[in-house]
């Protein structure tokens, strides 16, 4: 019993003044709200600078809300592994564009054919390559997560395999033509 009474915190009580003084040194209230907003805009600063890194490494944690979960990932693969008509639209209908100002001088003929065929022809691909994409997608999606893991998958892979390859963020991370594991629980 007498260790109890020796036993003690091994300093004085701090006064009322001295303990505010540390709790607010150690939550580091800012003075002002000018610095306070400055503190709180160089913290979204740095989270933004994460969630960009995250989207060119591929970084799971970091990602932006609307990029995370195994759903997500999982569409972000099943478009990443397939030829895309829909990325080659794009600049197809650059090169396309192109063509209809230089032989718009040269030949009316080409300028309609080009119009009236090849226009029409690249379009229609691309959507019926696009339909193909999401019916897949859609199947695939309900055998491995269920029904309920449906909500915005359409627009996310439609608007994903529009993109170029090389220019999707985040970052592909499988092959052309690579088998989709199931490991995205």
């Amino acid at each position: 019993m007498a260790d109890e009474t020796e036993a003690g915190k091994g300093r004085a009580t701090p006064s009322r003044k001295e303990a505010e003084a540390a709790r607010k040194k150690q939550m580091k209230t800012p003075t002002s709200r000018k610095e306070q907003a400055k503190r709180e805009r160089a913290a979204r600063e740095a989270q933004r600078a994460k969630q960009r890194e995250a989207l060119k490494s591929g970084d799971e944690r970091y990602l932006p809300a609307r990029e995370q979960g195994p759903v997500r990932r999982f569409c972000r693969d099943y478009v990443d592994r397939r030829f895309n008509v829909a990325e080659f639209l794009l600049p197809f209908l650059i090169v396309l564009l192109i063509l209809f100002m230089v032989t718009g001088s040269i030949s009316k003929d080409l300028n309609t054919i080009l119009s009236s065929v090849v226009y029409p022809i690249v379009i229609l691909g691309t959507i019926v390559d696009e339909v193909i994409m999401v019916r897949g997608l859609k199947r695939e999606l309900r055998a491995r997560f269920g029904d309920d893991s449906l909500k915005g998958t359409t627009t996310y892979a439609v608007l994903r395999s529009t993109q170029l390859r090389r220019f999707r963020l985040p970052k592909v991370q499988v092959k052309r033509g690579e088998t989709l594991s199931d490991t995205y629980r």
